[in-house]
């Protein structure tokens, strides 16, 4: 089963890290990465461009609006995310609790939903190669 599991950082707690101590974290986190990959439980992940880079769009009767920045009004934004492969959802919390960024932010475990079965569900056509 796959879990999305969504990295929201408070940018203040962040900056408050000392550089050394940052890399460090960042150094054990990529290290983890590493392992949890030849476990079998990291699929991918990926660190965000910091939400001042970001844009929302958002389409209304027709009318495509764009705002800088995320939309989301919180001090916790969202900085990047791992795709995991779990047994549950217990298995996928236990992982997710062994990454450093759960002590300066929150991070969201939501399972993926199979968009192949809901594909096949809704009888669309399968998707193209992406070669």
């Amino acid at each position: 089963m796959k879990f999305m599991l969504l990295i929201y950082n408070d940018s203040s707690m962040l900056a408050d890290l000392p550089p050394a101590e940052f890399d460090s974290a960042m150094r054990g986190c990529l290290e983890h990465a590493d392992e949890l990959r030849q476990e079998g439980h990291l699929l991918e992940s990926q660190m965000l461009k910091p939400p001042s880079s970001a844009k929302s769009i958002r389409v209304r009767n027709g009318r495509q609006t764009t705002h800088d920045g995320p939309f989301a009004e919180a001090k916790e934004v969202l900085g990047g995310f791992n795709l995991i492969e779990a047994e549950d959802m217990d298995e996928a919390l236990s992982i997710a609790a062994t990454f450093p960024w759960a002590s300066t932010g929150c991070i969201e475990v939501r399972p993926v939903e199979d968009v192949e079965a809901v594909r096949r569900r809704v009888t669309a056509e399968p998707s193209l190669s992406r070669s």
